[in-house]
């Protein structure tokens, strides 16, 4: 079946170190839906974008890449079709706050195994 990665945009990541039960509450929802549904293969939260570092060329800078929204977390679901995927992330929290995500078809990969 083929995956399909969700990717959210959102002004920035609900996931702080200090962040409460109640402040994830529906992100938790959320999940626990599409975990129910037998659909999603993996789930990443980021960290708040002032955790973040980009690289250029003449090195490190704090923060993310651009000044609007981040990439607050990304999942992995399989679906039939691209529209499966996408009538499954459209309840994400994020597009209840202004936020987007996009639904893009994953070309290959998968979890790594380190060298012994």
């Amino acid at each position: 079946m083929p995956r399909f990665a969700v990717l959210i945009y959102a002004g920035d990541s609900r996931h702080a170190h200090t962040a409460t039960p109640e402040e994830l509450q529906e992100c938790d929802e959320h999940f626990d839906s599409l975990v129910a549904s037998g659909r999603m293969r993996a789930a990443y939260a980021l960290t708040p974008r002032s955790m973040a570092r980009t690289l250029r060329a003449d090195g490190p800078t704090d923060g993310p890449y651009g000044s609007g929204d981040v990439v607050a977390g990304f999942y992995i679901l399989d679906a039939a079709d691209i529209d499966e995927a996408i009538h499954l992330a459209r309840k994400d929290p994020s597009l209840l706050s202004g936020g987007a995500v996009e639904v893009r078809p994953v070309h290959s990969g998968g979890p790594v195994t380190p060298p012994a």
